[in-house]
Formats: structure tokens, C-alpha cells, sequence
């Protein structure tokens, strides 16, 4: 730890008198970029590495071009129809392909009317068979009784 702030320490100090001795020398080119002036490299390097960048976007967007008139004659060729990009993004933002997500109030609902449908399933739709359902037991019971006592012996 004493290492890093000694080294911190004298670095600033070196700075600050490399600095003040190009700057009396005249060195420094006043057109020079800010991001030279942060990293401490040559101007010379940072507009070649620049250059370098727009060659190979250029480079990159060429090379799409003649992609792209490629797969637009395999389509011509085959009589395909180009895929709508926006909906392509669409999908592939909402995470999955082919379904769209249900927002919270939406999912909501649907538990909601499920839970509705549940409570109701297991009633009789009318009165009237709710009510012979009933009246039919008693007997069901007297039955039932009524074979075991003849199945089973009592000593």
C-alpha cells in the first residue's frame, strides 16, 4: 500500500515537470486531440488507429452490401419474401419467440378468472339436481348399511 502511494506520489510530480518542460520547449502542437493529451500517446498513432477504424467499418458495410444483394437474388430465385426486421426485433426483445409476455394486470386477471371457474365447477348447474342428489343419500346410506350387516357376522 505504501509502495502504490509513494509511486502515486512521484508519478504526479513527474508529470507535472515533463509537462512544464515540453510546454516550455514548444513541442506540444496546439491542434493536438484530447484523447492524445489522456493517454499520453503520439497524435500520429491515435489518427492512424482512427483511419484504421473507418476502414474497416467501410470495409464491414461493403461486405454487407454484396451480402445482402446476394440474398435478395436467393429470394428472387426462390420466391421467398423478405422477414420484417422490426418484428424480428420485436420478438427477440421480448425474450421469447413467438409469444408475447403478459403484463402484470393481465396475469392478474387471468389467475382471478380461474379461481372463479374453480369455486363453481363443483356445484350442480341447477337447484333441482342439487336437491334429488340429497334426497337420494339417505337411502344410498340405508343401503349400504344394510349390505354390510348381511356380509358380516357378529358373534
Amino acid at each position: 500500500m505504501a509502495a502504490f502511494i509513494a509511486k502515486q506520489m512521484v508519478g504526479d510530480q513527474l508529470k507535472s515537470v515533463k509537462g512544464n518542460l515540453f510546454g516550455a520547449l514548444g513541442d506540444k502542437d496546439e491542434g493536438e486531440s484530447k484523447d492524445a493529451e489522456e493517454t499520453g500517446e503520439d497524435p500520429e498513432i491515435v489518427e492512424a488507429r482512427r483511419e484504421a477504424e473507418e476502414k474497416r467499418k467501410e470495409k464491414h458495410r461493403i461486405q454487407e452490401a454484396e451480402r445482402e444483394e446476394l440474398r435478395q437474388s436467393i429470394r428472387d430465385k426462390y420466391g421467398l419474401k423478405k422477414k420484417d426486421p422490426v418484428v424480428e426485433e420485436q420478438l427477440m426483445t421480448e425474450g421469447r419467440i413467438g409469444r408475447k409476455k403478459k403484463s402484470p394486470a393481465e396475469l392478474a386477471a387471468e389467475n382471478n378468472e380461474e379461481e372463479d371457474e374453480d369455486e363453481f365447477s363443483t356445484f350442480p348447474t341447477n337447484l333441482s339436481e342439487l336437491q334429488s342428489k340429497v334426497s337420494d343419500l339417505p337411502s344410498k346410506i340405508a343401503d349400504s348399511v344394510g349390505d354390510i350387516t348381511q356380509k358380516c357376522v357378529v358373534q
